[in-house]
């Protein structure tokens, strides 16, 4: 009896000591919650690049097919000077040339609103969803102001799809030709983003 005791205390001893060996092992290891920090090789990410890219993006709010349609507005915005409280849905063609007929490089889809009393600016959130070559199906988020009778205006780049995944920086927008009588414009954008 002494023989088995003596083999029950021992594995017991070493039950508890294993058991308390991990018991600080995973009091002391990090929580996973909600956040866990990654290095970009886990995503296959190698360094980033600057790109330019420079197209033209037509506004078409007259004819037929017009590509920027006014889908709400305030009681008072016709009273406005501004257009203040007005809400656009766009589905703008973006062009290698200020031709509109010259290649279609994407398209601009979102809303722009006018969110300024005192002067024209609009709030732009849209995509610029890319169909040229190896950008086809790659898309850059523009959110920012824009003060349309700026000569240039600059709004920020926050985020990206596809080849541009992770992608930060700015586009840089200037009114390349408006008709005052249609409302139509075509603007230049030189766009410069960072990106895996």
């Amino acid at each position: 009896m002494p023989k088995t005791f003596s083999k029950l205390l021992s594995s017991t001893f070493f039950f508890l000591s294993t058991l308390l060996f991990f018991s600080i092992k995973l009091a002391s290891a990090k929580p996973h919650g909600f956040l866990n920090s990654l290095s970009p090789k886990h995503f296959g990410l190698k360094r980033q690049k600057l790109s330019h890219l420079h197209f033209y993006f037509h506004v078409v709010v007259s004819g037929r097919n017009p590509t920027a349609i006014r889908v709400a507005s305030a009681a008072l915005t016709n009273k406005s000077e501004t257009g203040f409280g007005t809400v656009v849905m766009v589905d703008d063609p973006l062009t290698a040339t200020p031709d509109r007929n010259s290649k279609l490089v994407g398209k601009a889809q979102g809303i722009y609103a006018s969110a300024a009393q005192d002067v024209v600016g609009l709030l732009m959130v849209m995509n610029l969803a890319f169909v040229e070559g190896k950008y086809n199906d790659s898309a850059l988020s523009l959110l920012g102001r824009n003060t349309v009778f700026s000569t240039v205006r600059e709004m920020p780049i926050v985020g990206g799809s596809g080849l541009f995944q992770f992608a930060r920086g700015y586009a840089q927008a200037k009114t390349h030709t408006f008709n005052i009588k249609t409302g139509d414009a075509v603007v230049e954008y030189n766009v410069y983003v960072l990106h895996y």
